[in-house]
């Protein structure tokens, strides 16, 4: 199962459709190219799914979501809480 971590854009490179988002401090790169031109903006926060961006999310249910993984996390440990995040939108999907 996948879980996407809603993730703030913080800089965006419109002419290689990049963005650069913090994922509960965590910053990486990310793929705008599923997305239409402007619909995405500085300070929105998004879900990624395998290095792109899917959609936006709305500010309060993001803070909400966040709240929930904050909880969830301060079950592990500081490497796993690291690995977690920064790995977390690379899932591939299994069938049993």
């Amino acid at each position: 199962m996948c879980l996407s971590i809603p993730s703030k854009v913080v800089s965006i490179d419109s002419e290689n459709e990049m963005c650069t988002v913090d994922t509960m401090g965590v910053k990486r790169e990310a793929s705008l190219s599923m997305m239409k031109e402007g619909e995405v903006k500085i300070g929105d926060f998004v879900l990624i799914h395998i290095g792109f961006v899917m959609n936006t999310i709305d500010p309060k249910e993001a803070e909400l979501s966040l709240e929930t993984y904050k909880e969830i996390l301060d079950f592990f440990d500081e490497e796993e809480l690291k690995n977690t995040i920064k790995n977390g939108d690379e899932c591939v999907n299994k069938t049993i």
